[in-house]
C-alpha cells in the first residue's frame, strides 16, 4: 500500500511533464492573442471569435478521444499488455472518423456566427481563421489519441519535449506570419491559423518518430499487427468518450460562448474578455494537469483491483490541486497590472480585463476540486453522469445565468452588469459543480472494488 507521501511523488511526477506540456501549448494561445493584439484590435477581436469556436469544436472531439486513457490505464493495471495496441489502434481510427465533421463544421460555421452579431471586418476575419486552421484538425486529433495512449502509461515527458519544440516554431512562425515579416505577406489574424496547422502536423510527425525508434512502444506492436476498425472497440470507446466530450464542450463553451454573447458589445469588450480567459486557462492548466496524473494513478490502481489505492490517490490528487491552484491565483492577482499590459496597449481594453481579474483569482479552489474529482471519476469508467453535472452547472447556472446577469439583471434587485454578469455566473456554477463533484466521486469510490 503506498502512503500519501507517495501517491504525491507519484501523482507530481506524472503531473509536472504534463503542466509544462499544457503550459507550452497554451503559451501559443497566449503568443497568439498578444500578437493580434498589438497588430489591431479588429483582428484581436477575430481571432478571439474564431478561436472560441475551434476550441470548442477540438474539446468535443479530443474529449471523446480521451477515452482511450482510462482505456489503457486500466489495462496498464492489469498487466493485459496484449490489449493495448488493438485499443490504441480503434482510437486512432475513431480519431480520423472525427476530424471529417469538424473540419466540414469549421469551414461552414455560418449557424454559430449568427450568434454573434459581429461587424462585418470581425465576421470575415473569422470565418478565414476557421477554414484555415481546419486543415490541422486530423493531425491534432491523432495526436490528442496519443498523447491519451502516452499519459495512461506514464510517459508524460515526450509530451513535454514535443509541446516545447512545437511551440518553439509556433511563436516566430506566427509573428512572421502576422505582421509580413522574412519577406512574407502580412496575413494579420489568419497567420496565426496557418502557423497552428503546421505546428499540427509538426507534433504528429515528431510523435511518430518517437514510437517508431522508442524501444518501449514496441511490445504494443502498435504499427506491426495493424487492425482495422471494429465495432465493439469502437463502441466501447463511445460509450466512455461521448459523455467525456460532451463534458469537455460544456465545460469550454460555457467560456468560449461569452465571446461570442458578448461581441454585440463592441471588439473592446470582446477583446478584454479575450486576455481574462487567456489567464483563466493558463491558470486552470496547473489543476489539470494533476486532475490526469490523478486519471491515470486512479485507472491503473482499479486495473488491478486496488480501490483503496484509487480512493487514496483521487483525495491526494484533490488536495494538491487545491494548494497549488489557490497559491496561483494569489500570485496573479498580485502581479496582475504587468501581466494585462503585457496583452494590450490600448487603454480601454487593459482597464476592462483588469476589473475582471479578481473573479478568475476568486473561483480557482473550486475549480480545482471539480477538476480533479471529474477526472478521477473517469478512472473509474464513470462518464455519464459527471456529463449531467457539467451541463447543469456550465451550462444552467453558468452560460444562462450569465447571459441573465450579463444583458438583463435580476428583476429590481440587480442591474445587467455586462460581460461581468458572466464571470459572477461562473464563480457560481464552479461552487456548485465542486460541491456535486465531491459527493459523486466520494459515493462511487465508496462502492467501486
Amino acid at each position: 500500500m503506498k502512503s500519501p507521501a507517495d501517491l504525491l511523488r507519484r501523482i507530481v511526477a506524472l503531473a509536472w511533464p504534463v503542466l509544462i506540456a499544457q503550459l507550452s501549448s497554451m503559451t501559443q494561445m497566449v503568443s497568439d492573442t498578444v500578437l493580434t493584439g498589438r497588430y489591431g484590435t479588429t483582428d484581436l477581436a477575430a481571432v478571439a471569435v474564431g478561436s472560441g469556436i475551434y476550441i470548442s469544436v477540438v474539446m468535443l472531439m479530443v474529449g471523446i478521444l480521451q477515452a482511450v486513457a482510462p482505456t489503457v490505464a486500466h489495462q496498464v493495471g492489469a498487466g493485459r499488455n496484449d490489449e493495448i495496441g488493438p485499443a490504441v489502434q480503434q482510437g486512432f481510427w475513431l480519431a480520423l472518423a472525427l476530424s471529417v465533421p469538424a473540419m466540414l463544421f469549421l469551414r461552414q460555421p455560418d449557424w454559430l456566427m449568427q450568434l454573434s452579431e459581429v461587424g462585418p471586418d470581425v465576421d470575415a476575419g473569422a470565418r478565414d481563421y476557421l477554414a484555415t486552421i481546419a486543415w490541422g484538425l486530423p493531425a491534432a486529433f491523432l495526436y490528442r489519441t496519443f498523447y491519451a495512449f502516452t499519459n495512461a502509461l506514464g510517459r508524460t515527458r515526450v509530451l513535454m519535449f514535443i509541446s516545447l519544440a512545437t511551440t518553439a516554431v509556433h511563436i516566430p512562425l506566427s509573428w512572421a506570419l502576422i505582421n509580413g515579416h522574412l519577406g512574407l505577406a502580412p496575413l494579420g489574424g489568419m497567420g496565426c491559423a496557418v502557423s497552428s496547422v503546421c505546428i499540427c502536423w509538426l507534433a504528429l510527425a515528431a510523435a511518430l518518430v518517437h514510437v517508431i525508434r522508442s524501444p518501449t512502444y514496441q511490445p504494443y506492436h502498435l504499427f506491426s499487427h495493424w487492425q482495422p476498425p471494429r465495432a465493439r472497440a469502437l463502441a466501447e470507446l463511445l460509450r466512455l468518450g461521448l459523455p467525456m466530450g460532451f463534458s469537455s464542450f460544456v465545460e469550454i463553451t460555457s467560456f468560449t460562448l461569452i465571446a461570442l454573447l458578448v461581441a454585440k458589445l463592441g471588439a473592446t469588450v470582446v477583446a478584454g474578455y479575450r486576455i481574462v480567459g487567456n489567464l483563466s486557462a493558463l491558470i486552470y492548466m496547473l489543476p489539470l494537469a494533476l486532475a490526469i496524473a490523478t486519471l491515470v494513478l486512479v485507472g491503473q490502481a482499479l486495473g488491478a483491483r486496488d480501490g483503496g489505492e484509487a480512493r487514496r490517490a483521487a483525495r491526494v490528487g484533490i488536495l494538491a490541486a487545491t494548494v497549488l491552484s489557490t497559491l496561483a491565483s494569489v500570485a496573479v492577482w498580485l502581479v496582475r497590472d504587468p501581466i494585462v499590459a503585457a496583452y494590450t496597449t490600448d487603454p480601454a481594453v487593459h482597464g476592462l480585463a483588469m476589473s475582471l481579474v479578481i473573479y478568475i483569482c476568486v473561483y480557482q479552489f473550486f475549480d480545482a476540486v471539480q477538476t480533479v474529482a471529474a477526472h478521477a471519476l473517469r478512472g473509474y469508467k464513470v462518464t455519464f453522469g459527471p456529463m449531467l453535472v457539467h451541463t447543469v452547472c456550465f451550462w444552467g447556472i453558468g452560460l444562462a445565468g450569465g447571459y441573465l446577469l450579463a444583458f438583463h439583471g435580476v428583476a429590481d434587485l440587480l442591474s445587467p452588469q455586462g460581460v461581468a454578469g458572466f464571470w459572477q455566473a461562473a464563480v457560481a456554477s464552479t461552487v456548485a459543480a465542486s460541491v456535486l463533484f465531491a459527493a459523486y466521486l466520494h459515493v462511487v469510490a465508496r462502492n467501486a472494488v
